[in-house]
C-alpha cells in the first residue's frame, strides 16, 4: 500500500517537472513538495529575462491566462559563439488554444527570405536575431505570420546537450541513415546522449529534405525530452533538470504566468499538430541562398494560425 502511494507521489511530482518544461511546450500539472517548488521558482527566476517590447500591435490587450485565452510562443534555438551574438539556429512558433485543447507547431526555415522588421532590409529570417536580438526576431516573425507573438523562449543550443543529459538521454525514431561530426545515426530507433542529440538536430546537408529534415529531427528531440521527463522514475534528477534549464534557457514568462498556464492550458499539450510549409523553393540571389515562400502559402499558414488564436 505504501509502495503504491509512493509511486503516485512520484508521478504527481514529475507532472510538475513537465510544467517547468513549458519552454519545450510541456504544459504540465502541479507539484506539491516544497523543495521542488522552491527549486522550480529559483530556476524560473534565473530563466526570466524580460524584453523591451510592448504588447503586440496585433492585440488590443495582454493575454489573460485566467480567462484561458489563446496565446503564442516563439522558440528560438540560438547558436551562441564567443565574441559573436550568434544567430537563431531554429525558429518554432507555437500557438496554444485551450478551448479546442490543441497546440499548433510551425517550424520556420532559417533561410526564409523576409522583411527584417526594425532593420529595414530583406534577409534570411534567422539574421533578425543577429541584427536585433529577441525583440527583432519576435517582430519579424510577427510580421511574416501576421499574428501576435506573445512570449519567447530562447534555448542555448550548446546547452541543450545538458538538458538532454539531465533527463538521462532520449530515444528517437530516425528515418534516414547519416553520419555527422563523427557520429553514425542508423535508420530506426536510437538512444542518444546530449552530444549525440545535438549532432542529430544540426545535420541538414546530407538530408535531401535540407532544412525541413533538420526541423523534423529538432521536433523529435523536443518530444523525446518531454517523454523522458514524464517517465523518469527517480525524483532526484529534478535538480539536474532545473539547473540545466536555468543555465541554458531564457524567457519573458514569469513564474506566476507559468503556474497559470499549467492550471488552465495543460490539456492542450495532449494534442500537438505539426504545420508544414507545403510550397516553397530555394533560390540564389546575388550568390546567396534563400528559401522563398509564395504569398499564397504564407496566406494559408496565416489563416491556420489566426483561426487557432481566434483572431
Amino acid at each position: 500500500m505504501r509502495t503504491e502511494k509512493h509511486k503516485k507521489r512520484k508521478k504527481r511530482t514529475w507532472v510538475k517537472v513537465l510544467g517547468i518544461l513549458v519552454v519545450l511546450l510541456v504544459l504540465g500539472g502541479g507539484a506539491y513538495a516544497y523543495s521542488i517548488y522552491h527549486s522550480l521558482n529559483k530556476a524560473v527566476e534565473t530563466m526570466h529575462s524580460p524584453i523591451e517590447r510592448d504588447v503586440s500591435e496585433k492585440r488590443t490587450k495582454e493575454v489573460e491566462f485566467n480567462d484561458a485565452e489563446p496565446f503564442s510562443v516563439l522558440l528560438l534555438g540560438v547558436d551562441e559563439r564567443e565574441n559573436d551574438k550568434g544567430r537563431s539556429d531554429s525558429m518554432i512558433v507555437l500557438t496554444v488554444n485551450p478551448e479546442v485543447n490543441s497546440v499548433k507547431m510551425l517550424s520556420i526555415p532559417r533561410d526564409t527570405l523576409t522583411d527584417i522588421i526594425g532593420h529595414g532590409t530583406r534577409d534570411k529570417i534567422n539574421h533578425a536575431y543577429a541584427f536585433g536580438g529577441v525583440e527583432m526576431s519576435m517582430d519579424t516573425v510577427e510580421n511574416l505570420l501576421d499574428i501576435p507573438i506573445d512570449y519567447y523562449v530562447q534555448i542555448n543550443m550548446e546547452g541543450f546537450e545538458d538538458i538532454v543529459n539531465a533527463v538521462g538521454g532520449v530515444t528517437v525514431q530516425n528515418d534516414i541513415d547519416f553520419s555527422v561530426d563523427g557520429h553514425e545515426f542508423n535508420k530506426g530507433e536510437l538512444s542518444l546522449n546530449g552530444k549525440e542529440a545535438l549532432a542529430f538536430t544540426r545535420m541538414r546537408h546530407e538530408d535531401p529534405r535540407g532544412d525541413f529534415g533538420r526541423q523534423l529531427r529538432q521536433r523529435e528531440i523536443i518530444q523525446a525530452v518531454i517523454n523522458e521527463g514524464a517517465s523518469v522514475s527517480s525524483l532526484w534528477k529534478f535538480d539536474d533538470i532545473f539547473d540545466a534549464l536555468g543555465n541554458n534557457v531564457k524567457t519573458n514568462m514569469k513564474f506566476e504566468e507559468m503556474v497559470d498556464i499549467q492550471k488552465h492550458y495543460k490539456a492542450a499539450a495532449k494534442k500537438i499538430e505539426q504545420i508544414r510549409i507545403e510550397d516553397g523553393s530555394g533560390t540564389k540571389i546575388d550568390g546567396i541562398y534563400y528559401y522563398v515562400i509564395p504569398d499564397e502559402e504564407i496566406g494559408r499558414i496565416q489563416g491556420i494560425l489566426k483561426e487557432h488564436l481566434e483572431l
